[in-house]
């Protein structure tokens, strides 16, 4: 099944909001990561309705579900490339 036409949905101003407020989260000791994903989802559903007032639509609410989901799997994978082996290149 091919799901790249979901690309399109994303927002980047909305994943780079919610790329910084994930690190933030993650940062936050009293912050369990397991919510993270699902706090970006809502967040990112959240800034992509308040960017796109009064035109709301259901490709709005999933650019920014989308958008807050990507966040989350970018930070994964820049922290991938940052840390190797376990150590900071």
């Amino acid at each position: 099944m091919e799901i790249t036409f979901l690309l399109q949905y994303i927002n980047l101003v909305t994943l780079g909001i919610c790329l910084c407020l994930g690190y933030a989260f993650k940062n936050i000791k009293n912050f369990n990561n397991q919510y993270i994903p699902a706090a970006m989802l809502v967040i990112g559903t959240i800034i992509n309705i308040l960017a796109n007032l009064p035109a709301i639509n259901m490709s709005i609410i999933l650019g920014g579900m989308i958008s807050g989901l990507a966040s989350t799997g970018l930070y994964e994978a820049m922290r991938n490339l940052i840390e190797k082996d376990g150590k900071e290149i």
